[in-house]
């Protein structure tokens, strides 16, 4: 059995560190701020199995510049980021080929396929089953010319075993009332989940491996020379194994390796409204407009939008109130007062896959970064493929799509 060291506190690292701890390994954690906020505490909660789609695909390019001039629109880019975000979207706009979307989607659908097999005991062993509601998901559509734009997309899901249902606008509002009569068409996704919070699954997660003997090192990890990591206090942490989930922040400690990645934080934004005013009874995803409502414990969460602009630059809450806008116009009577504001860093590779395996330059140095807008639907059957391969032994899904080597 090894020292693990798990770089990174957030659903990924914490699942890779319960995997790894199960397998009998004497593991630790690192992280910034252990029980802080990260991109773990304030998404969307959707358990989005069907989410095997890339983010760059045909068209989309062209559809960007009209984004970035809309202040209510799904995109922003802070241009003083640009310079280093070239490299990322060359590549991103490379992959946004046909060819490359099916091979894409193919490789996330193995994910996807053992999402409920590694969730639904780990959320059992934390006592959250009644955390997880598995009501489905309602993609929603104003224009038929969207709807049909998105069809090949439901198609390739369907290729791969995920339910799509398709329906009227009339037929969605009677599923959720609160829909506004705009909405013309929809699709049902019956797999799709939601948790109840998952600032509350990560908090259970992180307390119970503590119980079971994982040290929480508060830390910011700046460097790696030999089996040690150092931190910006000067500590140094040995290892045995490491394994480097810090999310957004994972591309500089693989460059320490020698090791590329192709990786930007899209920052998401959302508001969490504590009396909405209105209710919904399942995840609704505002397909053209590229936002979600989904209803949680703590009230009704508007999330989505990406923005570029580094892992340094302030938050700009407007987007976070851009969002809250967007709602009123689909779901009025819409009460947006009293809403708490939110950002985190969606770690987003250029090809829309996540990072999972060993460095090719170190054997003791595995990767799990990069699940973009799936960290908390991933991040459980990430932890089992980190702790297969930590033992040699088979993977349970092929890891090959998902190595690091790609972006060399």
């Amino acid at each position: 059995m090894s020292r693990i060291l798990v770089i990174g506190a957030g659903i990924v690292g914490l699942s890779c560190a319960h995997a790894l701890r199960a397998d009998g390994h004497d593991v630790s954690v690192l992280d910034r701020d252990p029980p802080g906020d990260k991109c773990s505490f304030g998404n969307a909660a959707g358990i989005g199995v069907t989410e095997i789609i890339p983010a760059s695909v045909p068209g989309l390019a062209w559809k960007v510049p009209g984004w970035l001039f809309d202040p209510l629109g799904p995109l922003s880019l802070r241009l003083r980021h640009f310079p280093r975000l070239v490299p990322w979207l060359l590549r991103f706009l490379k992959e946004g080929r046909w060819d490359r979307v099916e091979a894409i989607a193919a490789a996330l659908a193995t994910l996807s396929a053992r999402t409920y097999d590694d969730l639904l005991p780990l959320l059992a062993e934390l006592e959250l089953t009644g955390d997880l509601h598995r009501v489905g998901a309602l993609w929603v559509y104003e224009t038929r010319e969207g709807f049909e734009a998105d069809m090949r997309f439901h198609r390739l899901r369907r290729r791969h075993g995920l339910v799509c249902e398709e329906m009227s606008g009339e037929e969605a509002r009677r599923m959720e009332p609160a829909l506004a009569g705009s909405i013309r068409h929809a699709i049902m996704t019956p797999q799709w989940s939601n948790v109840a919070d998952p600032k509350r699954v990560v908090d259970r997660l992180r307390t119970h491996l503590e119980a079971r003997g994982v040290v929480m090192n508060k830390g910011e990890a700046v460097g790696i020379a030999g089996r040690e990591v150092a931190t910006t206090d000067g500590r140094r942490i040995g290892f045995d194994r490491l394994v480097v989930a810090g999310g957004a922040w994972s591309g500089r400690l693989a460059r320490q390796i020698g090791d590329r990645a192709l990786i930007e934080s899209e920052r998401g934004y959302n508001t969490t409204l504590p009396s909405p005013g209105v209710s919904l009874s399942r995840e609704v995803i505002f397909a053209e407009r590229a936002f979600v409502a989904t209803p949680i414990a703590a009230g009704l969460r508007i999330g989505g939008a990406a923005e570029f602009a580094g892992l340094d630059a302030a938050p700009n809450y407007a987007r976070s109130d851009a969002l809250a806008e967007l709602g009123r116009r689909f779901l009025p009577g819409l009460n947006t007062r009293g809403g708490t504001r939110w950002m985190g860093h969606r770690p987003t590779t250029a090809d829309s896959l996540p990072v999972i395996g060993r460095s090719p330059r170190r054997d003791d140095v595995f990767y799990a970064f990069g699940h973009g807008h799936t960290g908390l639907t991933f991040g459980p059957t990430t932890g089992r493929l980190i702790a297969e391969l930590v033992a040699g032994r088979q993977t349970s899904v092929d890891v090959a799509p998902f190595a690091i080597q790609r972006f060399n």
